[in-house]
């Protein structure tokens, strides 16, 4: 006999959100076949101080619709599968500062000698570090990229640690965090030191044990960042659920599973979100987006036959009563991500969060009339609508009133006669056009492609949306659109991803991507998947930079839950006592936090309008809002390549908050008989994020001059009196501050660089240019900091020494410390790019400025100006605004080279306002910018940037145009290139007015392309373009022709020295 089908088969999803509460049951066999979608029962219900409240409400609301309409064959209780419950009360724990529900945590690096000058949480807001942040220590552990090992774990270290933390008292978890644990299944070192801490410490569940690896991927700092503040809400997260769990059982459905929706739209058991809580930390925007999909499938998949391919993108439009959110749900039903950080509470984390843009645009917002016109938001009435709008007799006006008058047929919204007479019929076509242009641009900033895509309205504000719109194949607006975040909860799927790196020495990237498939679809059935309906929905390979034969994989596979497993009942996992739960009985009165201890003045509180560098006798005293400053704008130089400056940053300001000072120099100021030494970092961009910086740099300069003091070379001396970097471009650009501090070699940085920004060759700087003596890098020293040093007294060639330290490169770990031999006062000022220190501060403050101003959208014009030293489009040139719609990357000789295809867009904010004649203004919100001046349009056209680590060029490409293959790849031609090297072409998000490094470059993100006219060092002489042009990156079919006339960054401190004087 064929079993019997399960009597369980409706599922209930509950959202808890911060005003409402919303519920729906479901019957999923009825969502393709019945118009209800299968819907049974829904409700919108005002969320409760005490959630499990809202919760028992909301249900037993819908228990009495569903039994009002099908109490002849169902009885509720007995028909239930689940309850899957979306919330944000973990994370609102977390930006509240409630000291009632986060737990003191302990840190533990299994690092070694590495991560040791940045400690944890060195980058959170002060009172979140004092709040959380119990204890840190570095032990011995971690790994290599290759997955050998740095140093195995030490028991004993451990154990004394656990004395330690035990001592302090207070401390109700430990967060364990190994270099590279993500790809660790072979010496499992977090695991074995988890169970040490748990035998030492753990009792009866005294202490909590997370390990990072459990919480997010690759990315040291911010892996570990996100399970602090996950071991810190752990407690409160148990009790919640528990609550949860309860409250589902007074309710009658014994033994239903308990699920918790997480940002990624798929669920954990409830005994699993106990343990990550964080990853349910963006859930709420998630759900609405997966909701809205159900609701309008099938309408979406018109000329589409059954089971086609995996469906389509759909952008979701959620406009609630003061904003519009935005995401695009990809075809394969999953939100896209964000990039690869998020922040929450200003702590910087990586793992996974949905790309949700957000407008001033709601139902609420007020609608004002001036001279120039209309203008809507972004402020709103909000939940006082029903009082304040003047469809319910209030006196402000909403767009909410203004869409009832210009839609006669909406009367079912207040009371439209009073309304008649707000707007004149031409104010009301003015309305309708920048509700239209608002809409219509974010939802263009969000496709990663020209094609229309179906637009889904959801949300209590929709009505204020038109039928139409443009870049919208259709605009859906579907019944029971304002539970959709219930509706994506009850449909949510299970999912598991796989995130390694594999050396591709032995095994081709197609047999290890099969494997990590098969691998993705086991742990996705473990975590509770029907197997039949599991599948790959994202792959993504990755090759490591200056790594031989390794790539990094990114699998995930998803499925529908299987019903049909037992589960234990609600209350079966929790086994600590109510009196070992270290939060209070009441869960509805948040308290907060405020550090009251004085602090120093921090970037965010510097006016950077009127900041000035600290310049005394012409020498520069670098300050942390300077280095702020400076970072961003080496980010900018490095084009591309450099490697991110963030860690190089974070390790600086901790020198300088424990009392270091960093002088910089002009090389003016440099005597001639100066020995000016060099120091630099080598390696991938993917081991520095994980593998921190430790003593490598110092190492590699103390061995050096031992070499150096007993050569009888005269052109070397024994000891620097100054330094300098290699390249201002990335994260070398901060080395040359950071090896001068004072609590390091203890002498000033020039004020410049060998490079101009960052080329991938240490043959590609401007002391090989001018080729005065050969070989200019040698002797050289370089050192893991893990106790291996390489020195290199001769070379043949500067060529040879960058051929031979790439090979050492992979035996080191893939990140080595390098310190160059110091060259003469007299030979720097004739080889060195000058005032680049000062030219990356000019870079990042015009950044900073423009963020004060909320002047994003003219970032790039005052990036142009300040390369010009005031002269515009002298020195630098917008080059392209638009999205990137293509990448493409393979690894060669240690180095990524790739293509980025990108198409014009606007790329502006919404802060938009239309007038009578159609014509766009940009509101101002103080402060005069560029605004004003003509720009060019980029709409319809496409470029594309080769890169090399760094970005080659900005070539026009024919509208349409993608990758080929080499066989039908056309040669580039000379008249469609924009900029070419060795000019700089540099990518700024346009979002934030960040650099964006090539690893980072992905679909949909919104970029301008900068072009800055090169050091006459490089471009003076033939040479000079030999080692840094065209046919440097093998194209020898175009050549170089300067964007514009290199100006001479201006000197910070001679210009601070002058307004001292002048003062």
């Amino acid at each position: 006999m064929a079993p019997q089908p399960s009597p369980r088969r409706l599922r209930i999803g509950v959202d808890v959100g911060g005003t409402n509460t919303d519920g729906v049951i479901l019957d999923p066999s009825l969502a393709s076949s019945s118009p209800s979608k299968g819907i049974l029962a829904h409700i919108k219900t005002a969320t409760t101080p005490n959630p499990s409240d809202g919760i028992m409400t909301a249900i037993t609301s819908m228990f009495t619709q569903l039994e009002a309409t099908h109490a002849a064959n169902i009885r509720s209780e007995d028909a239930i599968s689940s309850v899957t419950i979306g919330t944000t009360h973990f994370v609102n724990a977390v930006i509240e500062r409630d000291p009632s529900r986060l737990s003191r945590v302990a840190v533990l690096r299994l690092s070694g000698p590495f991560s040791k000058h940045v400690p944890p949480c060195v980058d959170w807001p002060d009172d979140m570090r004092s709040l959380i942040l119990g204890y840190h220590a570095r032990v011995k552990g971690g790994l290599e990229v290759d997955g050998s090992l740095i140093s195995d774990i030490d028991e004993f270290e451990i154990v004394e640690q656990c004395k330690e933390i035990r001592r302090r008292g207070g401390i109700k978890a430990v967060v364990i965090n190994g270099v590279f644990s993500p790809i660790d299944t072979v010496y499992r070192q977090e695991e074995r030191a988890a169970e040490i801490v748990r035998r030492e410490l753990g009792g009866q569940g005294e202490v909590d044990v997370v390990c990072s690896k459990e919480v997010a991927n690759l990315g040291f700092l911010e892996r570990e960042n996100a399970a602090v503040l996950n071991a810190s809400i752990l407690r409160f997260a148990r009790r919640t659920i528990r609550e949860f769990r309860q409250a589902v059982g007074r309710l009658g459905l014994k033994g239903v599973p308990v699920f918790i929706t997480q940002n990624d739209g798929t669920i954990l058991k409830g005994e699993k979100a106990a343990e990550l809580p964080i990853k349910t930390f963006s859930s709420g925007p998630t759900n609405s987006m997966r909701g809205a999909a159900f609701l309008v499938q099938g309408q979406e998949r018109d000329g589409k036959k059954e089971g086609q391919g995996q469906g389509e993108a759909m952008m979701v439009v959620d406009i609630g009563g003061t904003t519009t959110d935005v995401g695009l749900l990809l075809p394969n039903g999953f939100p896209r991500q964000q990039a690869a950080y998020s922040e929450l509470a200003g702590v910087r984390m990586n793992f996974s969060c949905p790309d949700i843009k957000s407008i001033g645009l709601g139902g609420g917002s007020i609608v004002r009339k001036g001279k120039n016109g209309i203008t809507i938001g972004p402020e709103s009435v909000g939940y006082r609508i029903n009082e304040e709008a003047l469809l319910f007799g209030g006196s402000t006006l909403t767009t909410t009133d203004c869409t009832v008058l210009a839609n006669p047929g909406i009367t079912s919204i207040g009371n439209a006669s009073l309304v008649k007479d707000a707007l004149t019929e031409e104010e009301t076509q003015q309305f309708k056009a920048i509700v239209r242009s608002k809409i219509e641009k974010i939802i263009d900033n969000m496709k990663t492609s020209p094609e229309d895509l179906p637009a889904i309205l959801v949300g209590g504000g929709a009505v204020i949306a038109p039928d139409e719109l443009q870049g919208a194949s259709k605009v859906l607006k579907p019944r029971w659109s304002e539970v959709a975040n219930a509706i994506g909860a009850a449909i949510a799927r299970v999912s598991s991803v796989v995130d390694t790196i594999k050396s591709t020495e032995t095994k081709t990237e197609k047999q290890f991507l099969e494997e990590i498939k098969k691998d993705a679809i086991e742990r996705t059935i473990a975590a509770g998947a029907s197997p039949e309906s599991v599948e790959v929905v994202e792959v993504e390979m990755l090759p490591l930079q200056y790594v031989e034969n390794k790539t990094r994989f990114v699998v995930r596979a998803a499925g529908d839950f299987d019903f049909t497993r037992s589960y234990m009942s609600s209350d079966d996992d929790e086994k600590a006592s109510s009196e070992e739960e270290a939060v209070g009985e009441d869960l509805s009165e948040p308290q907060t936090v405020t550090d009251t201890k004085p602090k120093a003045a921090t970037p965010s509180e510097v006016n950077v309008l009127t900041y000035t560098p600290s310049v005394l006798n012409r020498i520069w005293h670098i300050s942390e809002t300077d280095l702020t400053f400076i970072s961003t704008g080496c980010y900018i130089l490095g084009t591309g390549g450099g490697g991110s400056p963030y860690a190089s940053m974070i390790l600086l300001r901790q020198l300088l908050r424990s009392g270091a000072s960093v002088r910089v120099v002009s090389p003016a100021d440099v005597p001639d008989s100066a020995a000016v030494g060099c120091g630099c970092g080598a390696g991938s961009p993917t081991v520095s994020i994980e593998k921190l910086q430790g003593d490598e740099m110092m190492q590699a300069q103390t061995e050096l001059y031992k070499a150096l003091s007993s050569s009888s070379d005269q052109n070397q001396n024994n000891k620097a009196t100054h330094m300098i970097a290699l390249e201002i471009g990335g994260g070398n650009g901060l080395q040359g501050m950071t090896l001068g501090a004072s609590s390091n070699m203890d002498i000033p940085c020039v004020d410049g660089d060998w490079m101009g920004r960052a080329y991938p060759t240490k043959w590609q700087t401007t002391p090989v240019v001018f080729n005065e003596r050969s070989p200019i890098w040698s002797p050289i020293a370089v050192a893991d900091g893990n106790g291996n040093v390489l020195v290199m007294p001769k070379a043949a060639s500067d060529a040879a020494v960058e051929k031979i330290i790439r090979a050492a490169l992979s035996q080191m770990g893939s990140q080595v410390g390098a310190a160059d031999p110091p060259v003469r006062g007299a030979e720097m000022k004739r080889w060195v790019v000058e005032n680049t220190v000062s030219q990356a501060w000019r870079l990042g403050r015009a950044v900073a400025r423009a963020r004060a101003m909320n002047r994003l959208d003219e970032v790039a014009e005052t990036i142009v100006e300040e390369c010009g030293g005031g002269q515009k489009g002298v020195a630098a040139k917008v080059l392209f605004k638009g999205k990137i719609v293509g990448v493409r990357r393979t690894l060669r000789m240690g180095h990524v080279y790739g293509e980025c295809i990108i198409e014009g867009t606007d790329v502006t904010d919404d802060t938009t306002s239309t007038t009578n004649d159609g014509r766009r203004t940009r509101g101002r919100r103080g402060g005069q910018g560029v605004a004003g001046e003509e720009k060019e349009d980029f709409t319809g056209k496409r470029i594309k940037i080769p890169f090399k680590n760094e970005n080659i060029a900005a070539i026009r490409i024919p509208a349409g145009d993608g990758f080929k293959d080499d066989e039908n790849k056309e040669l580039e031609k000379q008249e469609d290139v924009l900029a070419i090297v060795p000019d700089l072409i540099s990518v700024i998000d346009a979002q934030s007015g960040e650099a964006v490094g090539t690893p980072e470059y992905r679909y949909g993100l919104l970029v301008i392309v900068i072009g800055i006219a090169a050091s006459d060092k490089w471009t003076g002489s033939q040479r000079g373009i030999d080692l840094g042009g065209p046919k440097a990156f093998g194209f020898d079919h175009l050549k170089y022709e300067p964007l514009g006339k290199f100006v001479k960054p201006v000197c910070a401190i001679y210009e601070a020295y002058l307004l001292s004087k002048t003062g």
